[in-house]
């Protein structure tokens, strides 16, 4: 084995690194933003309280004590909200994911059950199933509870127990839930890896440069391509949406507002790419320099975590990333249904759109400044 060579190539290696300063900027940036983003959101798990809303239409002391145990739970935030108030519609319009109602007969049921071993009265359980993560930990928490207060009662019957109710009103798994975060996720990566790449490549080739000698307006080059990377985004979209209804069974609604907020996301991120690409002089660096834009918004955005599980600065921070309202805009249109909330996203994602592409087109250049 020669190390006389291995060293000196080695050397001649670290050499060229050192040279390219955007590799090294990049090499360094990413591990940091992913221990910052990550310990960021699992530092914190501990001190997370989760959102439960209470509405207790007994009000007995019976209802009032088993509140008080939730009350003394650290995990759970408590909010109270009176008898005559519609709880799907609150929930949805708070944002809330979680709620309890206590039925009309609770006390009346349990003294009941002294005489009668066989009557019982069920809690209904509020629940948004896209939120699977801080449903389960809540559901978790409620029927814990309720055993030690079913034993505590009862000493051995279980007489209250839990329905479900879904605040979308049908049924839906969580795969539903994750296919529009996974579309909006797929064309922001292809489209900004696909930009600097293709901006980086063309620029090191002095394809660019031999464009000025061509009868073609820099505007007219760059719409070709993004018309291009708009049909990616299509082509991706309508395979997710054609495997996950054909293995998974997906359960989604097509609008006109789902072909908007695609070709807008496409726009958003190709013009994202090339303000990205202006500044990355080798393609060695482009995929490190995509990264370093496309995970902390893949992570922050709600694509995979629920935002209530995050500290809360970052799901503020989350409320300034293009993907946040990408995704909520296509689960609103898909999923919820839900036209106002679809206009407001939308209505963002337009606007990032134009703002993004604008400047991205504004500084690609047909020559090295």
């Amino acid at each position: 084995m020669n190390m006389k060579f291995i060293l000196a190539d080695l050397r001649s290696s670290l050499k060229q690194w050192l040279r390219s300063k955007g590799t090294v900027f990049w090499t360094i940036l990413f591990p940091v933003l992913l221990i910052m983003i990550f310990g960021s959101i699992f530092s914190g798990t501990g001190e997370v309280e989760y959102d439960l809303v209470i509405q207790d239409l007994d009000d007995s002391e019976l209802s009032e004590s088993y509140i008080n145990i939730l009350e003394n739970i650290s995990l759970l935030k408590i909010t109270i909200v009176d008898a005559d108030t519609d709880l799907s519609e609150y929930l949805q319009e708070e944002s809330k994911s979680v709620a309890i109602q206590i039925p009309e007969d609770f006390s009346e049921t349990l003294q009941q059950s002294y005489v009668d071993e066989n009557v019982s009265v069920n809690i209904s359980f509020f629940y948004d199933p896209s939120e699977q993560t801080t449903t389960s930990v809540i559901r978790n928490i409620i029927t814990s509870t309720l055993y030690e207060y079913n034993m505590g009662l009862t000493g051995s019957k279980s007489v209250i127990g839990l329905d479900d109710v879904s605040t979308l009103g049908e049924e839906f798994n969580f795969i539903d839930f994750f296919v529009p975060g996974m579309i909006g996720f797929t064309i922001m990566t292809s489209m900004i890896y696909g930009s600097i790449e293709r901006n980086t490549k063309y620029r090191k080739d002095g394809i660019l440069r031999k464009l000025l000698t061509m009868p073609v307006t820099r505007a007219e080059w760059i719409l070709s391509k993004m018309l291009f990377m708009l049909v990616l985004s299509f082509i991706s979209t309508f395979v997710i949406l054609f495997f996950g209804i054909l293995v998974w069974g997906l359960s989604i609604k097509i609008s006109i507002f789902f072909f908007i907020l695609v070709i807008a996301t496409s726009f958003l991120f190709s013009g994202m790419g090339m303000i990205i690409g202006r500044f990355v002089k080798d393609e060695e660096t482009a995929d490190m320099a995509g990264g370093a834009i496309t995970f902390p918004m893949m992570f922050l955005a709600g694509t995979f975590f629920p935002l209530a599980q995050m500290p809360e600065f970052l799901q503020n921070v989350a409320q300034v990333l293009p993907l946040y309202y990408v995704n909520e805009g296509l689960r609103n249109a898909m999923i919820y249904d839900d036209f106002g909330k679809t206009i407001y996203f939308t209505a963002f994602v337009l606007v990032f759109a134009l703002v993004f592409f604008l400047i991205g087109v504004f500084l690609t250049k047909w020559k090295e400044d």
